[in-house]
């Protein structure tokens, strides 16, 4: 079995993308050779006369890889930013998932660890039969919650921990990360999930307008992970 971890999140814009970076630096400071992957992405531009997804442009940046990689990394890309079931939808398009998969293990043969980033939510529609959860259980890698630390994300992390464990998948561990700079007792609400989730608490990446996810990797500890 390939190692590495499934991230997901309590929603869309809690931070997946920048907490998976996150890990990538901090594996790299283990001296892990840790690729990333984004099998489906929804939104793009156009850069240097190819469409791109600037998360995955991301996570070749957090993995030491190159621009040119894309399309190794996020085998599919959609081009409107929306659940992507509708964007494939319209671009006539349709998700296959044995196409995902086989670039998942061809990623997974050439590097130590993978950290895979869902798309938007646990449970995202990919077509009329199929969702990410199929997409998390066809890849079979432990999970990683990110929680957006705002109100209402007690609930959000408790649902989506316990669909993560309906799908007989295992929650690795969590990381709390603050996107709302006013939020009450932030410190109460992860107390309050440490005291709830079965996984351990990777770390708390505090609020910033302009995060570097080199410097968040401190943040971090992976060895639960290893």
């Amino acid at each position: 079995m390939s190692r590495g971890v499934f991230v997901t999140g309590t929603d869309t814009g809690v931070g997946k993308t920048l907490a998976a970076c996150a890990l990538l630096h901090a594996l790299a400071a283990r001296g892990v050779r840790a690729v990333p992957m984004k099998p489906i992405a929804a939104g793009a531009a156009l850069r240097d006369g190819r469409w791109v997804n600037e998360d995955t442009l991301a996570l070749l940046e957090a993995a030491g890889m190159e621009a040119s990689d894309a399309g190794r990394v996020t085998p599919v890309l959609l081009r409107e930013p929306m659940a992507p079931h509708l964007a494939a939808e319209r671009e006539g398009r349709r998700i296959v998932l044995a196409e995902v998969l086989a670039a998942f293990r061809a990623l997974a043969s050439a590097a130590d660890f993978v950290v895979c980033e869902g798309v938007g939510g646990f449970r995202v529609p990919l077509d009329e039969n199929m969702d990410s959860v199929d997409l998390a259980r066809g890849i079979g890698l432990p999970v990683v919650l990110v929680v957006g630390l705002r109100l209402g994300c007690l609930n959000h992390a408790l649902l989506t921990a316990g669909a993560v464990e309906a799908a007989n998948l295992r929650l690795a561990g969590w990381i709390a990360n603050a996107i709302d700079p006013r939020m009450a007792v932030p410190d109460e609400n992860v107390a309050a999930l440490r005291q709830r989730l079965r996984a351990p608490l990777l770390g708390r990446l505090p609020y910033s307008p302009a995060p570097d996810a080199r410097e968040l990797a401190r943040h971090l500890d992976v060895s639960a992970l290893l």
